[in-house]
Formats: structure tokens, C-alpha cells, sequence
């Protein structure tokens, strides 16, 4: 699953709110991020990938990645030249994982830390 271009956070209240249908019962969106079209959201449960499609952007891919999935993790922070964070999730049964770009905007730290504790339960 690649996007171009880079994340900035977006108010996961609002985002509770826009994607409520997507949600489980009682689940809580905990932060969230806009990348061009698509949308990141990290939630008590999942992560959640809302990838618009098409020239119109009426198409839309919900991509679901439950914590228990992730078998491993990296996030790289932005450097002096390169002002993006980045992140990797290997998902059990791909070798391949999905890599995300985040503006220097993002506290790449906070990613890390949700992650870190959703995927250690």
C-alpha cells in the first residue's frame, strides 16, 4: 500500500467524529493524520488506512490493521536534510511493509508510543 507525500496530524476528535461509521463499538480514535487525500487513523483497536481513489476521490479503500497483526515496527525521525519521519509496520504474512512519510509537523515520538502500546498487549 504506498501513498505519496507526507502526514500532518489532523484533531482525532474530529476524525471520531468524520469516521464514526467506520468504528467499532466504544473504540476511540487516539490520533489521526491527513496525507494529500488519505487519512491515518490510529485507534484503541487498529490502525485504519482511508485510501481515496480516482481522479474524483469518490472511491474510497478502508484498509484495517488490527494491533495483534504487527510483528514488528521501525519509525526513523527527521534528520538536519531530511525533514521527514518515517514509519514501517511488517503485518504477519507480508514481508513487505507498509511505509508511511510524516511531515516534521508530526510528533513521529507519539506514533511510536501508541504503537508501542497497542501492539505490546
Amino acid at each position: 500500500m504506498g501513498l505519496f507525500g507526507s502526514a500532518h496530524p489532523i484533531d482525532p476528535a474530529q476524525a471520531q467524529q468524520d469516521y464514526v461509521r467506520l468504528l467499532g463499538q466504544g473504540e476511540q480514535v487516539h490520533a489521526a493524520y491527513l496525507l494529500v487525500r488519505d487519512t491515518i487513523l490510529l485507534t484503541d483497536r487498529r490502525l485504519i488506512f482511508i485510501d481515496k481513489q480516482g481522479i474524483t476521490g469518490k472511491k474510497t479503500e478502508y484498509h484495517s490493521v488490527p494491533y495483534r497483526s504487527i510483528t514488528h515496527f521501525s519509525v526513523e525521525t527527521a534528520g538536519t536534510f531530511d525533514l521527514d519521519a518515517e514509519l514501517k509496520l511488517w503485518i504477519s504474512g507480508n514481508p513487505v511493509p507498509i511505509e508511511k512519510t510524516f511531515t516534521k509537523g508530526v510528533d513521529i515520538y507519539e506514533v511510536q508510543a501508541i504503537l508501542s502500546h497497542f501492539t505490546a498487549r
